[in-house]
């Protein structure tokens, strides 16, 4: 008689350096079964190769899910907290209950299960690549729907990262609602 599978979990964030928009951290349990070619650190591949492997994810991994801290939660509890909320959420979204998580970088949510941190877990565990990948898909997307909204700052560009255009753009226009006023370049227009 087999025992329950051991479920394992990848989790990363996404947006920790822009200047603008929240910030986001998806969570994917792949499964023993579950195998997707050319995952990888998000940061590595092209947007078309992340969009095509975010489908596969989506379709072939045991369980995934993506959550985000806002602007606001960003601003009050520092970007690193704000990160680590965003991946307790993205965690506790999940449909199944992990038995390990496996978190990118050396910091980690406060959960009810065992956690391990792993240094560039993005480019070495393929459960955290994924999480990697959903994690930047979903924030780039949200980062085209506010440039809808804020057509000044070319967020469908940059993604709300520091860029040249985007420090032209602060300096014209000033910030608007969804820049991170803690962040030191936006700070002097509180």
């Amino acid at each position: 008689m087999m025992g329950e599978p051991t479920w394992v979990c990848g989790v990363d964030e996404a947006g920790r350096g822009p200047l603008a928009g929240p910030v986001y951290a998806a969570s994917v349990i792949l499964g023993a079964d579950c195998s997707i070619q050319g995952l990888k650190d998000s940061k590595l591949l092209s947007d078309k190769k992340r969009q095509s492997l975010t489908l596969l994810i989506k379709q072939h991994a045991k369980a995934w899910s993506i959550a985000s801290a806002s602007v606001a939660e960003i601003d009050q509890l520092n970007i690193l907290q704000a990160s680590l909320l965003a991946m307790k959420r993205a965690i506790e979204k999940l449909p199944i209950i992990p038995k390990i998580v496996l978190v990118d970088g050396k910091q980690a949510p406060q959960l009810n299960c065992e956690i391990r941190t792993i240094v560039n877990g993005d480019r070495l565990i393929p459960e955290i690549s994924a999480a990697s990948i959903l994690a930047k898909t979903a924030r780039d997307a949200e980062m085209i729907k506010l440039h809808e909204r804020f057509p000044v700052y070319g967020f469908n560009q940059h993604k709300g990262y520091p860029t040249k255009a985007h420090f032209e753009a602060i300096e014209q226009y000033g910030i608007c609602e969804i820049h991170r006023r803690s962040f030191s370049p936006c700070r002097c227009f509180n």
